[in-house]
């Protein structure tokens, strides 16, 4: 039998494919996409048996595995934890251009993080320790980009 890949020559074409797809959020997040997008309010749920506060919710508790069904509306405003500048363009990974801030929110009245752009401010300036609030967009969609981003709280607004 004649091998035919030694009579075929080899062509390499480099590129990417998009895999657009959706899913559902389930309960949990569709409750705090839900509030954020018809009441620009932000939510978070408590643990029944340890406390901690999760933002975004949880189904369970991560600590003790409990059922997650209480409640929290945060203020929206909190701390830097730690963040990164992004200094390169990639449109399929990042939805803004470089260079942008992501950054750990530690929301004020809850125990967990939560990942987001820090705006309004030069990327050399953002400090871990900043206290920070949300910018919340004027049409909303109900997904976690209805917060447009983090701006560095103004002195005397109350963080």
């Amino acid at each position: 039998m004649p091998d035919w890949t030694q009579e075929v020559e080899v062509l390499i074409d480099e590129g990417r494919i998009s895999v657009p797809y959706s899913w559902t959020v389930g309960t949990t997040l569709s409750r705090f996409y839900c509030e954020l997008r018809d009441n620009g309010k932000i939510w978070a749920n408590r643990c029944p048996e340890c406390g901690t506060v999760f933002v975004p919710p949880k189904i369970k508790c991560i600590n003790c595995y409990q059922d997650l069904h209480d409640w929290v509306e945060l203020p929206g405003t909190g701390t830097v934890e730690t963040f990164t500048v992004v200094r390169y363009e990639e449109p399929a990974i990042h939805p803004r251009k470089a260079p942008f801030v992501y950054g750990i929110i530690k929301m004020d009245g809850a125990d967990t993080g939560m990942l987001h752009f820090i705006d309004e401010i030069e990327p050399e300036k953002v400090k871990a320790g900043m206290r920070v609030e949300a910018v919340l967009e004027d049409e909303r969609d109900g997904n976690i980009l209805d917060i447009k981003h983090f701006r560095p709280l103004k002195p005397g607004s109350g963080g």
